[in-house]
């Protein structure tokens, strides 16, 4: 009887954990993951934002380099970290099946 009794005052943090964990925890990994694929696919022309606020262009960006240089202002060049970009606001690759058709 007094197993049962632990069980089940422990049942309510369980529950909240197991909610936590599909509400924030997994979705939070799954942008990792993605964010990690896009920063791998950095190309030049790509639109990007700075961990520190700064949106800048891409203009340099070699594959397997931790570090990328970044257009902030007309003329104005910093290397940053890869790891240092937050979000990739716009990217210039094209997906593999967008095809122009002729009307």
């Amino acid at each position: 009887m007094l197993a049962n009794s632990g069980i089940i005052q422990f049942a309510p943090m369980i529950l909240v954990f197991i909610v936590f964990y599909f509400m924030l925890i997994r979705p939070q990994q799954t942008r990792q993951r993605e964010l990690k694929a896009q920063l791998a696919a950095l190309r030049r022309g790509d639109r990007v934002l700075t961990s520190g606020g700064i949106i800048g262009t891409v203009q340099l960006a070699r594959e397997g380099s931790p570090e990328i240089e970044v257009e902030i202002a007309p003329g104005i060049r910093v290397q940053i970290m890869r790891s240092n970009v937050s979000e990739i606001l716009s990217s210039s690759a094209k997906p593999a099946n967008d095809v122009k058709t002729k009307k």
